[in-house]
């Protein structure tokens, strides 16, 4: 088969099957993993790479934004919202002014969002995998 990469498809496989709350640890994996690359490629002068790993982690953050449900989210998401805004906006200036202080200032705070919605995940999944156990108890008893 012409083409067929097995890297891809895990990687389709592991999009495709992810709850939402591992979606967007993906995203916040991927965010941290191209702004350290940036942060990398600023330390050796690769202009180039640096800018294009900057747009990776830029847009990622993008599509953290338009993925937020302003109704349904309120307030939390209106947070989300200033605070996903404000990252980007570090590492608009991380680029402009080929600063390193911003960009380790928004892999900082990409980091701790991404401990907090682990650990929330985490909760989630706990919660979700009690719910069934509990109703066979019901069952039983």
């Amino acid at each position: 088969m012409a083409g067929f990469n097995p890297y891809q498809q895990y990687q389709r496989t592991q999009i495709d099957t992810a709850s939402p709350g591992k979606l967007i640890l993906m995203l916040y994996d991927g965010a941290i993993r191209f702004s350290n690359a940036a942060r990398s490629a600023m330390e050796r002068g690769d202009l180039y790479q640096k800018s294009y790993n900057l747009m990776k982690a830029q847009s990622i953050l993008g599509e953290l934004m338009s993925c937020l449900n302003m109704k349904a989210g309120g307030q939390i998401a209106a947070n989300l919202f200033a605070i996903y805004s404000y990252l980007f906006d570090r590492l608009t200036e991380a680029s402009l002014n080929d600063d390193i202080v911003p960009l380790s200032q928004a892999i900082s705070h990409l980091n701790e969002l991404r401990e907090a919605w682990a650990e929330a995940e985490k909760i989630y999944q706990s919660q979700r995998n009690q719910a069934p156990a509990e109703q066979g108890m019901a069952l039983v008893g």
